[in-house]
């Protein structure tokens, strides 16, 4: 049995290996359909941000002599987003100009209309004018965002709707990015059935294989679910024989524990993968068993679904995430534990669900009766990690929590 650290080192350390891909595929791609992808070109600024001095408020573009000396100004034009001024303001002129709109030649602020009172072509500042205003321009000046030719986004990067937004602004329709690793996924046990079967009183609705379907692709694989498998190497052999001819990453859940009907390491090794671990000092998720094969990376998880869930954020989708170059690491942060939790044996490192309280200051372990309850992860927002050695935590202390 290894660690959690060792496990997670051989996952990623095989997935930089050149053996199996010896670069990360790539593909253009519309912006359209960019979301969720992994970059893999350098994004650089095709202009200024703003790429003009524009206002920041509706009012009148002016000097400030004007307002400190509260001189009446002769209105020259009104300049509405998207339009050129006609005029350069001087002293005791002004142009009227919208939020976002360009700033004409020679103006040095903004007075914002509640600022400010027009009559008749004529305007003056009101209230306390030019002391209200200070030194503030109200000026949003050409490239104070980001200047052209500045580096946007990094090859590696996972696009979010956010880059979308950063993409579209700079120009950007078409993209290089990582081709979508496949992952094929079976599930293991003569007690499951699928979901529109009503089960007998020995049988159980299959939620591995469609919980590990879902997360395959919110990891951003192109997912294929083969079915169930029943326990024993003619019905199992076959389903993942295909399944590693047809994808780069393959994940079975059930049949890695020490039981007699345990066959997934024996017909795993017989269809060539070389098992690189079968033990992990973690719980829940202690048989996760990991192995490289001739084309794919191969993981058994155990059959409880928090086990499997759990197992796969933090070690299956790291690997996928590496196969697509993402430049990304887990979201992890401490915060203190809002109840006491102590347990019996530490010789394994702890995965607990939980929620981060209300107030943003404090967490709570949710109610959980062990790897079988599938329904503590209802409410689930983040894993609490219980470190080896530890058997207790006070109220108050602070633990590591893996986002979800």
């Amino acid at each position: 049995m290894i660690s959690f650290e060792q496990a997670l080192h051989t996952v990623l350390d095989a997935a930089d290996s050149a053996t199996l891909f010896p670069e990360v595929p790539c593909e253009r791609t519309s912006l359209a359909e960019c979301c969720g992808r992994v970059l893999q070109q350098e994004v650089y600024a095709d202009r200024d941000t703003p790429p003009f001095n524009k206002s920041a408020v509706d009012g009148y573009a002016c000097i400030f002599a004007d307002l400190e000396q509260e001189h009446t100004m002769r209105l020259l034009e009104v300049i509405p987003a998207g339009r050129e001024p006609k005029h350069s303001v001087k002293q005791g002129c002004c142009s009227k100009v919208m939020t976002g709109a360009m700033v004409p030649q020679g103006a040095e602020c903004v007075l914002m209309v509640e600022d400010s009172f027009e009559e008749n072509g004529a305007v003056r500042s009101i209230g306390a004018g030019a002391g209200k205003l200070g030194r503030k321009t109200n000026i949003c000046l050409k490239g104070e965002d980001l200047a052209a030719q500045t580096l946007l986004l990094s090859s590696g990067t996972l696009l979010k709707s956010q880059h979308i937004a950063m993409l579209a602004a700079y120009g950007y329709t078409e993209l290089c990015v990582s081709v979508r690793p496949k992952v094929g996924i079976i599930s293991t046990g003569d007690e499951l059935v699928e979901p529109d079967v009503v089960p007998s009183s020995v049988q159980i609705r299959n939620s591995n294989g469609w919980q590990l379907l879902s997360q395959s692709k919110e990891a951003g694989a192109l997912a294929t679910y083969y079915g169930i498998a029943q326990d024993h190497p003619n019905s199992l052999a076959p389903l993942l024989a295909i399944s590693m001819k047809e994808n780069n990453v393959v994940i079975l859940s059930g049949g890695v524990s020490m039981g007699d009907f345990d066959i997934v390491p024996d017909t795993a090794r017989r269809l060539g993968i070389n098992i690189l671990f079968d033990r992990v000092a973690v719980q829940p998720g202690k048989p996760t068993t990991f192995g490289v094969g001739k084309g794919c990376y191969f993981f058994g998880l155990p059959g409880n679904p928090v086990s499997s869930f759990v197992q796969f954020e933090l070690m299956v989708k790291p690997l996928i995430m590496k196969l697509m170059g993402a430049q990304c690491a887990p979201v992890s942060l401490r915060l203190p534990l809002s109840r006491p939790y102590t347990r019996k044996q530490s010789n394994r490192m702890a995965h607990l669900p939980a929620s981060i309280d209300s107030s943003g200051g404090s967490c709570s372990l949710i109610d959980y009766h062990g790897s079988g309850h599938i329904t503590a992860l209802d409410r689930a927002q983040c894993i609490v990690r219980i470190p080896v050695g530890v058997t207790s935590v006070v109220t108050g202390e602070p633990v590591e929590l893996i986002m979800l």
